[in-house]
C-alpha cells in the first residue's frame, strides 16, 4: 500500500519578511492602475465629444472604445482581488 501524502499551504502574507511591503505595494500600484484608468476615462470622454460635435465619426468611435476600455481596466482593477480569491479557494477543492 502506497503511503498518503498530505500537504497543506495556507498562504498568508504577513507571515514573510517585507509582507507589509508587499501589501503597500500592491495597494500603491492598484491606486496608480484606477488613476490611470480615470485619466483614461476623462481624455476618452474629450476626445468623443469633440468628435461627436465636429462630425469626425472616427475619433467619436476611438473615443467611445476608449470609455469603455478605461470601465472595463477599473472593473478589472476592482475585481482583481475577488477573482485571485475565487480561483485560489476552487483550486484548494482539488
Amino acid at each position: 500500500m502506497s503511503p498518503v501524502l498530505r500537504v497543506h499551504v495556507s498562504p498568508n502574507p504577513g507571515d514573510l519578511p517585507g509582507g507589509a511591503v508587499i501589501q503597500q505595494l500592491m495597494d500603491g500600484l492598484a491606486g496608480w492602475a484606477l488613476f490611470g484608468s480615470l485619466a483614461a476615462l476623462l481624455i476618452s470622454a474629450i476626445v468623443w465629444a469633440l468628435g461627436a460635435n465636429s462630425g469626425n465619426y472616427h475619433a467619436a468611435g476611438r473615443g467611445k472604445t476608449g470609455v469603455l476600455v478605461a470601465g472595463l481596466t477599473a472593473l478589472l482593477v476592482g475585481a482583481a482581488p475577488a477573482l485571485i480569491n475565487f480561483f485560489n479557494q476552487l483550486g484548494q477543492r482539488v
